[in-house]
C-alpha cells in the first residue's frame, strides 16, 4: 500500500524545502498502531520545522506534524483496535519521528489517545496541541485553587492559538478573562470568545519595572514569556498563579523573586510533549466537557498539506488567529 506526504529536505544552507511524495508503506517508520491520518494541524513548532528545522529534526528526508488525528487500520498493541478515533499530541512525533503531514501513520500506541465521543477527528485537530496545552494551564490553576470568584484571569498572546483556546474554555467555566493581545484589530473576535476585557500588551510590556505592581490577576495563562510574562507575575494577586506554557518572547524574562516570597504565588510549567497518559487522556476529557465548541468553530481556519509552506512563516511571525486545520487528504 502507499500513502500521500509532505516529504520535507534541509539543502546545504539549512532551509527546509518540502513536496507532497506518493511513499510505499515500507517507509513508515517503526511502531505497533498504524493510523489513517485525517487531519493535523499548524503550531509554532511546526512552523519550525518546516521553514530550518529549528534543530528539532535530526534526520532528514522527514515529515513533520506534531499533532494528528484519525482512524486506527492495524493495531498490534491491545489498548487500540481497528476502527477506533484517535489523536496524537507530542512525543517528538513531528521532530525526531515522522508525524501527521501524510495519511498514514505508524506510532506507538502509548503516545495515542482515544478520542471523546464528542470531538470529532477534524475538531480534535481544531484543538491541538495549542487547545490541549490550554485545558492543561486551567487545570493548574484549578488545581492551584483559582476559582471564578478569586477574580480576574489574564491571558496573555490571547489571538494566538493556545490563546484563543484559553480564553474560550476560561469564559465558558465562568472566569472574568482579560485578553492580552497585540492586535487591536481582533478585539471583537476576542470578545465572541468570552473575553470580558481586551488589554493592548503594551499596557503589559511598558508597565512601569517594578517587581511588584498594584494586585490585579488571581491567574494567569502566559503563552509569551519575556517582558509580558515579568509584568503579569508583578501583577498577580496574594496566593494565585501562573501556568506558563510559551516563549513566542523568548525563554528569558526580567522577572524578580518578590511576587514568589512577598505574595506567595506559584507558577506551573506546563509541558504538553512528554506528558504521561494518565493526565493527556484527562485533559482530552475535559477538553469534551469544557471547550464550547461552536467557539471553537469560529477559531479555525483549514488548508491542505500543499499551502503549509506558506503559512508556516505567519506563524513564527504572529500573524495567524486562532487554528488551522490540515486536511491531508487535500
Amino acid at each position: 500500500m502507499s500513502f500521500r506526504a509532505l516529504v520535507l529536505t534541509q539543502g546545504a544552507d539549512r532551509k527546509v524545502s518540502g513536496a507532497i511524495e506518493t511513499l510505499e508503506d515500507d517507509r513508515l517508520p517503526a511502531g505497533d498502531v498504524t493510523v489513517a491520518v485525517e487531519y493535523s494541524t499548524l503550531n509554532y513548532k511546526d512552523g519550525l520545522v518546516l521553514t530550518s528545522g529549528g534543530g528539532l529534526v535530526k534526520t532528514w528526508p522527514h515529515v513533520g506534524g506534531i499533532d494528528l488525528a484519525g482512524t486506527v487500520e492495524k493495531s498490534d498493541n491491545a489498548a487500540f483496535k481497528p476502527g477506533d478515533k484517535v489523536v496524537l499530541n507530542g512525543w517528538r512525533v513531528g521532530e525526531l519521528h515522522w508525524g501527521g503531514y501524510a495519511t498514514r501513520a505508524r506510532v506507538k500506541g502509548d503516545w495515542l489517545v482515544k478520542l471523546p465521543s464528542t470531538v470529532s477527528t477534524r475538531r480534535a485537530m481544531a484543538i491541538g496541541t495549542a487547545g490541549y496545552t490550554s485545558m492543561l494551564c486551567v487545570m493548574a490553576l484549578q488545581k492551584h485553587g483559582v476559582r471564578p470568584e478569586s477574580g480576574e484571569v489574564l491571558v496573555t498572546g490571547a489571538a494566538g492559538g493556545v490563546g484563543s483556546v484559553a480564553v474560550a474554555i476560561l469564559a465558558h467555566l465562568g472566569y472574568q478573562v482579560v485578553a492580552a493581545t497585540g492586535r487591536p484589530q481582533e478585539a471583537a473576535y476576542l470578545q465572541s470568545l468570552g473575553a470580558a476585557t481586551i488589554l493592548d500588551r503594551k499596557e503589559l510590556t511598558e508597565a512601569p519595572d517594578r517587581p511588584l505592581l498594584s494586585e490585579r490577576y488571581a491567574g494567569v495563562v502566559d503563552t509569551v514569556s519575556g517582558v509580558m510574562l515579568a509584568r503579569a507575575l508583578s501583577q498577580v494577586k496574594y496566593g494565585g498563579a501562573a501556568a506558563v506554557c510559551g516563549l513566542a518572547g523568548g525563554p528569558s524574562f526580567p522577572g524578580s523573586i518578590l511576587p514568589f516570597i512577598l505574595r506567595g504565588i506559584a507558577m506551573y510549567g506546563i509541558d504538553s510533549v512528554m506528558l504521561p497518559k494518565a493526565p493527556r487522556e484527562e485533559a482530552w476529557r475535559r477538553l469534551g466537557a469544557d471547550l464550547p465548541l461552536d467557539k471553537l468553530d469560529s477559531t479555525v481556519s483549514e488548508a491542505g498539506l500543499g499551502e503549509l509552506a506558506a503559512l508556516a512563516p505567519k506563524i513564527l511571525k504572529g500573524e495567524i488567529r486562532g487554528r488551522v486545520v490540515i486536511d491531508v487528504n487535500r
